[in-house]
């Protein structure tokens, strides 16, 4: 795997609208292998996808960047096998979801990360279907970065 030691103020244009505000102090690398991935602080925080950061599930659980998607626990099971998220399964959709957005999906019970997915339709829209795919699924609990990140 190849690693390159990045200054905060070279990577922190690329994340500021993830809010994220690296000082000096802090160590950010980027990790190269089949996937590239930033690293801050030790922990693997963002990975690529399409040339742009997202966030990973281990960084969005202790920091709330991401629009959410409430899923029913019925869904769960194929959002963490890395299905789309089909409309029937959704409970709660956060205001303001445009279409192409990053978001993030939570169960209703735990409210915790399941998955990082890409909005296909506006929220106000995305209410209005009653069936099909809405969000398409990025990186879930157990797929091949969510493992490099344990």
């Amino acid at each position: 795997m190849k690693r390159i030691q990045l200054r905060s103020k070279e990577i922190n244009k690329e994340l500021e609208k993830y809010k994220v505000n690296l000082n000096k102090k802090d160590q950010v690398e980027l990790l190269e292998d089949k996937y590239k991935l930033i690293n801050i602080n030790k922990k693997n925080s963002f990975f690529y996808y399409e040339n742009k950061p997202v966030p990973t599930l281990k960084y969005l659980q202790d920091h709330d960047t991401l629009k959410k998607i409430t899923v029913d626990m019925g869904a769960v099971k194929f959002v963490i096998n890395g299905a789309d998220i089909m409309r029937p399964g959704i409970v709660e959709i956060e205001e303001g979801i445009k279409s192409k957005e990053l978001v993030t999906i939570i169960d209703e019970n735990n409210k915790k990360p399941l998955a990082v997915g890409i909005a296909l339709f506006d929220g106000e829209e995305i209410k209005k279907i009653t069936s099909g795919k809405v969000i398409k699924n990025i990186h879930y609990v157990g797929d091949e970065i969510w493992k490099i990140e344990r």
